[in-house]
């Protein structure tokens, strides 16, 4: 019967992240049935969301042929029960009898499925007879088609496709040292280094491994690391990270010395950042200021600024690929305004002759390169092209003009990041 539960838990996971429009970090800790499974069943709830999620788009498009009727038709709980029994079959490989008969059993468990039982038995009987319908359509199929279609235009069928592949592979997980001895933290938990500066690792419990207690890594994403190593301030050096929370970026930059403000709006990103600072030693040694950037300033130009612009987020599919399903064409449309009056804004905080990096973990032209250009050519600033010597391991990232674009390459999993590198005229 615990298989029943799981099965319950993951399709309320996934209903409430696709009907309330929420992340499924924000579900995994708001979902009663999930909140109460425990060991493997909590891992397997898990997995069965995290799978459907990853394949949503060429489920629904398996699902189609055993349907007389749209699958949006279907009541909620009957969509989420047919989206994780299909994950089961199709991508988690569960056996046929359990897909139907547990997941049948689990919307018995469910006041809100209870009268669906035998559609679901006799769709699941299907699916797990024949899933050529899911396996025919190609892998941009994940996604939703509005987002297929700017992704292309943006990038290219060639580079979509590879970012659509990255989110159906389980994202690794990165370390960044704070004493910057990848080699040493490498040897501590068992992890592989990555690139010079990060550390692979496989162990899911992330907060058991040595050294998180006593602050000595954090997690971040290798191509995360990038902006604040491209900026590469010196000891004493005043910078600004804009748009700090949740600080991974702020962390590289405390632990050169340089003297770092953290200014972020969000109130509750800033206590997660706070609370990254206090972990890591780095409580005091880091001024943290809640505020607009649009209108705040600081009571001089600085050395460096770092700004990590709001964005879609569409970098990070591979570990969030709920944000393909739970933003619009139009949430996606309303980033570049604030983007251009930030990197205004920040412009005017720099000293001549400083630098600044312009980073979004988003991999679409309106968003990042259409974003630079306007500043270059409203003057002031210009572009100082970024070399290979600089980011080690993402050569192959430098873009003909200068920037950096992290699209997969094959070499390792991380995120779609743009970044340039800007400096203001005298």
């Amino acid at each position: 019967m615990s298989g029943a539960f799981a099965r319950l838990a993951a399709a309320q996971l996934i209903m409430t992240v696709l009907e309330e429009r929420r992340t499924l970090d924000e579900a995994l800790v708001s979902t009663d049935s999930f909140e109460k499974l425990s060991g493997p069943d909590r891992g397997f709830a898990r997995a069965m969301a995290s799978a459907a999620l990853r394949y949503l788009g060429r489920i629904d498009l398996g699902l189609a042929p055993f349907l007389d009727r749209p699958l949006d038709t279907a009541p909620p709980p009957s969509r989420a029960l047919l989206r994780i029994g299909a994950a089961q079959a199709w991508i988690l490989e569960t056996a046929d009898h359990a897909v139907v008969g547990e997941t049948v059993a689990a919307a018995k468990l469910w006041p809100r499925a209870q009268r669906a039982t035998g559609f679901l038995n006799a769709v699941l009987r299907k699916v797990v007879a024949d899933r050529s319908a899911f396996d025919n359509p190609p892998v941009t199929a994940v996604w939703p088609n509005w987002l297929r279609t700017i992704a292309t235009t943006s990038l290219g069928k060639d580079a979509v496709s590879a970012l659509a592949q990255a989110q159906t592979q389980q994202p690794d997980i990165y370390l960044t040292p704070k004493d910057g001895n990848a080699a040493a933290l490498a040897k501590a938990v068992d992890g592989e280094v990555i690139g010079a500066h990060s550390v692979k690792v496989a162990a899911p419990a992330i907060e058991q491994l040595p050294g998180f207690e006593t602050g000595d890594w954090w997690v971040q994403d290798i191509a995360a690391t990038l902006p604040a190593r491209l900026l590469a301030p010196d000891t004493g050096d005043l910078v600004l990270d804009i748009c700090a929370a949740p600080g991974g970026k702020t962390m590289q930059l405390a632990a050169t010395g340089a003297t770092v403000t953290a200014i972020d709006r969000s109130k509750p990103r800033l206590k997660r950042l706070k609370q990254n600072l206090w972990r890591t030693g780095f409580k005091g040694k880091v001024e943290v200021v809640q505020a607009d950037a649009t209108s705040w300033a600081p009571s001089a130009p600085v050395d460096k600024i770092l700004l990590d612009a709001p964005c879609s987020a569409l970098g990070t599919l591979s570990r969030h690929p709920e944000g393909a399903w739970i933003k619009s064409p139009e949430d996606v449309a309303r980033f570049p305004d604030i983007q251009t009056r930030l990197l205004e804004s920040s412009l005017n905080m720099l000293k001549p002759g400083g630098t600044l990096i312009y980073c979004v973990c988003s991999p679409l032209s309106h968003e990042g390169v259409e974003i630079v250009e306007k500043a270059i050519a409203n003057g002031g600033v210009q572009r100082a092209p970024v070399t290979a010597s600089q980011i080690p391991g993402f050569e192959s990232s430098i873009t003909p003009v200068g920037d950096v674009l992290t699209l997969p390459n094959g070499q390792f999993g991380h995120d779609a990041f743009y970044i340039a590198q800007l400096t203001r005229d005298f």
